[in-house]
């Protein structure tokens, strides 16, 4: 499979994806991976990476542009429609959880190995009192998620930092979150992200994340959310 090198819609800063002109005729972009299906390989396996992104974030993509549609939000920044998401249809909320969900997953994601920025790392040991902590109380949220769901790094309205997990294809955006904050490192705990490889280890899956995380997206993501 030959990467693919350029992400068309970024979700991970302050600009929120909305009407773009592009050709395909569709009011929201799909964005593209940015990497090859297997350049996250031995930890994600390139045939749970290629369904994963061609068939379950395709039909999210599609079916939230026709939610979309539909409800007369055509346009409207994905980031406003969630945080609104009470108001609006399930498919709403289902299919735009799952397309903007996904879209920051693939970019908190690489195969090239990264040290945690300083910076980074001081602001989670302040928050959650060390490294350790931190990455228990991730691997937790991921691993005790009843069914299907995410595991959540975010940014809350009182400038600290919170680890949280949600259902379905909710995140910490929507005004039904138990916790409410600007999502900065996304884990899918759907079995459709792991199950080819791990079956249900999905433990196995939760610890080996930490080889791939793209700590300088995530960095990027706290500094554009404390503007």
């Amino acid at each position: 499979m030959t990467a693919i090198i350029t992400t068309v819609v970024s979700l991970s800063g302050t600009g929120d994806v909305a009407a773009s002109g592009n050709t395909n005729g569709t009011i929201y972009d799909f964005p593209e991976l940015g990497y090859a299906y297997s350049a996250l390989e031995p930890w994600i396996d390139a045939q749970t990476m290629e369904l994963h992104y061609t068939k379950h974030f395709r039909a999210y993509y599609d079916n939230f542009i026709k939610a979309a549609t539909e409800a007369g939000l055509s346009g409207m920044p994905v980031k406003i429609i969630l945080a609104n998401v009470s108001k609006y249809p399930a498919a709403i909320r289902n299919n735009g959880g799952g397309y903007y969900n996904h879209a920051l997953f693939w970019e908190n994601m690489t195969g090239d190995k990264q040290e945690i920025p300083s910076e980074l790392r001081t602001a989670i040991e302040k928050d959650f009192g060390s490294w350790d902590a931190f990455k228990t109380s991730f691997e937790t949220a991921a691993k005790t998620q009843f069914g299907s769901g995410w595991a959540w790094l975010s940014l809350g309205s009182d400038g600290k930092l919170f680890v949280s997990s949600t259902p379905n294809q909710d995140n910490p955006l929507m005004d039904v979150a138990g916790k409410q904050g600007t999502p900065l490192l996304a884990l899918d705990v759907w079995e459709h992200a792991y199950y080819l490889k791990y079956l249900n280890r999905r433990a196995e899956y939760v610890e080996n994340f930490w080889n791939i995380v793209n700590w300088k997206t995530v960095l990027h993501r706290m500094k554009e959310a404390q503007k």
